[in-house]
């Protein structure tokens, strides 16, 4: 039997790590979900080359290469099992190109979301995508997951700031898809089509991005508390439909928002409340919080404007908190569907049929202003009980009957799998299934994930 840890340390020296700490690292994401057995080898690439040595002994030897940033993702998308490669581009995070005229940056794959931005300050330019996560992701795993964030409901996701992709194919192979300029129909649209695919098709070494000028003017936020759910989603739509522009728009069902205010030691908030919290930005900000703020009064929503800076970053504190507040309160499986934003009612109406149905409580956020949820089923030990997957189905299910999909954000994994045909049809899928084959004829690109169930 072919060893394929030596042969990744004879190319890649030191980069290749084998101890149980760091193979049972790569195991798992922060989804919950751990691989039954451990990878091979962790290959902590810092270079292209690395990347490209790594494919190659990959498939040459038949070896399956799960890609990682930096394990944030929540589909079990990056864990890697037995007889596995993880290759880690966690350590490729360098910012390569920033060019302000063209609205442009060039970075690795590794840099965090964060990082990224306080790099590009200084030349008055910021990449729109901004995940609740993105202190601890990466720019990379933004693409694999086609990650949006709180700004997308304005600003775009991912896959509209992405302008070129570099791109490791399984055999080593490096390829460049997109272009430098604001236009390019050259062909067939690679670059999309790498966007939110989990790393099945390849692995991304380098992005060239596409930027925006910092907004001028000030950003001004309101909050209104509703005293159910429902009320709160109504009063979203109704922003929406005003024809109103909010750069965020967040709601918190009650659950959600008193466990974000234990974890950050705030006072608790009005018993049963849901919080709908909008940002506006620019030059006209004042006017459109104005604006937004009558809407959610008509709505039924007791208004308030934060005072200042100050109290607006602690309003959006809370809300960024709602991951780990939900792990504060036992093991979280944290989903991610999406409706139209006028549906957004009728699906929290379906969330409480499931609540009442599986005698479960679901905590939910949502990013509002794009029609997001995340649904967050809550319980203990580290196996989903049967129960929550039947409410998670029954969830899944309400979603697309609404015309909304599986996942807005955080992508197939290994824990939609099983639900993707159900969505696509039997047609779709066969073709996307052929897409695969065509980049990955070895299926040794992060085999088991996306595709893994049969229809």
């Amino acid at each position: 039997m072919t060893d394929v840890a030596a042969l990744l340390r004879d190319a890649l020296g030191e980069r290749v790590d084998t101890s149980a700490a760091a193979l049972d690292a790569a195991r798992a994401d922060k989804s919950g979900h751990r691989a039954a057995g451990r990878p091979l080898a962790l290959v902590r690439a810092a270079s292209v080359s690395d990347v490209q040595t790594t494919m190659r002994i990959a498939s040459d030897t038949g070896t399956p290469v799960v890609t990682r940033g930096a394990g944030t993702g929540l589909a079990g998308g990056a864990n890697t099992g037995e007889g596995e490669i993880a290759l880690s581009v966690r350590d490729m995070n360098r910012v390569l190109e920033v060019r302000p005229d063209d609205l442009l940056a060039v970075v690795e794959p590794g840099i965090l979301n964060a990082d990224l931005g306080r790099a590009l300050a200084p030349y008055g330019v910021w990449w729109a995508p901004d995940p609740a996560s993105r202190e601890i992701s990466t720019v990379g795993g933004n693409i694999a997951t086609g990650a949006g964030g709180l700004l997308c409901a304005k600003y775009g996701v991912v896959r509209d700031a992405v302008l070129a992709l570099d791109v490791v194919l399984a055999d080593g192979r490096l390829i460049s898809t997109g272009h430098r300029s604001v236009k390019g129909v050259t062909g067939y649209d690679l670059t999309a089509l790498m966007i939110g695919s989990e790393g099945t098709l390849g692995v991304v070494v380098g992005a060239t991005l596409k930027l925006r000028r910092l907004v001028p003017g000030e950003t001004r936020t309101v909050t209104a508390q509703f005293p159910d759910v429902r009320s709160a989603a109504a009063g979203a739509a109704a922003v929406t439909a005003s024809g109103a522009q909010p750069a965020i728009m967040e709601l918190m069902d009650a659950v959600s928002l008193a466990a974000a205010h234990s974890l950050l030691g705030l006072p608790s908030p009005t018993p049963g409340a849901t919080q709908l919290t909008v940002q506006t930005d620019g030059v006209a900000a004042a006017a459109e919080q104005t604006a937004i703020a009558a809407v959610l009064t008509s709505a039924g929503g007791a208004v308030r404007l934060a005072a200042d800076d100050a109290e607006a970053a602690q309003l959006w504190a809370v809300r960024r908190a709602m991951h780990p507040a939900m792990e504060s309160l036992g093991t979280a499986l944290i989903e991610d569907v999406s409706v139209p934003r006028s549906a957004l009612p009728a699906m929290f109406d379906e969330i409480a049929r499931i609540e009442a149905q599986y005698d479960l409580i679901i905590p939910t956020v949502c990013h509002a202003g794009d029609g997001n949820l995340h649904p967050n089923f809550i319980f203990d030990g580290d196996e989903v009980p049967e129960r929550v997957w039947q409410a998670a189905d029954a969830l899944f299910r309400a979603a697309i009957a609404l015309g909304g999909t599986l996942t807005g954000e955080h992508g197939i994994g290994v824990l939609k799998s099983r639900w993707l045909a159900d969505e696509l049809g039997a047609d779709q899928w066969t073709l996307q299934r052929g897409i695969k084959a065509v980049f990955d004829p070895a299926g040794i690109l992060n085999p088991g994930k996306v595709f893994a169930a049969q229809p």
